[in-house]
């Protein structure tokens, strides 16, 4: 199939290079534009647009797509069987929902209905869900609300975090796009209805949204921490200063203290948390320090029986 691929991060390469692999003609590869990132704020180019130079695809990153005419009359010029969409970051406009006779096809990175929006990995976790998993399905003019094409379940590991989880998500993800375009090309492809009633979300994170909540259970809190790596991440206060908690783990320590306060034990150092639970600290990072143990943290900050957040 003559294809136009849109995508911007790493997440997006594994699809990419699955489609090329088959034999598909990427007659466009289109990615958002490089921008100036980290410390330095040096340029840096988008993975997919690495990727797309490295298999000698043409490539282009329109700033904006919506009211482009350049653009618009580029995607005509290639006429392409299908466009597919993996985290390109853009609406995609109604004027490209229309152009391809295959539809626009997204790989969305949870099963649908569940976890529509922008970060519906961290926020299966987060939310201590086991089973999450991938769906291919054609966009339309709502979020994420398009038929669905094909499904396949990925089991979440109780050690994943969002940075663990997202690459076994893209490389399977990757195999489920290249079998749903084979099969549109095949003829036998079969799409249904979403069952929008059944549908939950999963919004842009902000960084309230790693603020931690102790009066949650152990649990919870550990699985909020999972599913927010690297950003917001998990942090809470100290003395009007912010902590940054970088490894822990829910303890079989019973704390009956107030959620929030912190108990300095030989075995270890241990937070107090909902329902007489306790998550044990491992690593942190006060404000405007390194990472450490949470033993030098003790040693160094007293916080025995001090309140965080």
């Amino acid at each position: 199939m003559r294809l136009v691929f849109c995508g911007t991060p790493q997440f997006a390469v594994p699809t990419l290079e699955a489609l090329h692999g088959a034999g598909h003609e990427i007659a466009l590869v289109v990615s958002q534009p490089d921008r100036p990132r980290g410390r330095g704020m040096e340029v840096q180019v988008t993975p997919v647009k690495q990727k797309a130079l490295h298999l000698g695809l043409k490539i282009t990153q329109p700033e904006k797509i919506k009211n482009n005419n350049e653009f618009q009359a580029q995607l005509e010029a290639i006429k392409p069987d299908a466009i597919i969409v993996v985290a390109y970051g853009r609406i995609i406009p109604a004027w490209m929902l229309k152009l391809p006779p295959h539809g626009n096809l997204n790989l969305h990175a949870s099963l649908l209905p569940k976890y529509r929006g922008a970060a519906p990995i961290q926020w299966a976790i987060a939310n201590g869900e086991s089973v999450s998993g991938n769906t291919t399905m054609r966009i339309d003019a709502g979020l994420d609300t398009g038929d669905i094409l094909m499904q396949e379940e990925l089991p979440i590991a109780e050690t994943d975090t969002a940075l663990t989880y997202a690459p076994k998500l893209a490389a399977a993800g990757a195999l489920l796009m290249a079998t749903t375009v084979r099969a549109l090309e095949e003829g036998t492809a079969r799409s249904r209805p979403q069952e929008h009633d059944k549908a939950t979300h999963a919004p842009l994170l902000t960084k309230e949204d790693g603020k931690i909540d102790f009066h949650r259970p152990a649990n919870a809190v550990y699985d909020r921490f999972r599913g927010f790596q690297p950003w917001p991440g998990a942090w809470t206060t100290l003395r009007g200063k912010q902590l940054t908690i970088t490894q822990a783990r829910p303890s079989p320590e019973s704390i009956t203290s107030e959620p929030g306060t912190i108990a300095v034990l030989p075995v270890g150092i241990f937070i107090a948390c909902g329902e007489d639970t306790s998550l044990e600290l491992l690593e942190v990072q006060p404000e405007g320090k390194k990472k450490m143990p949470a033993r030098d943290f003790a040693n160094g900050y007293s916080p025995d029986k001090q309140k965080l957040g």
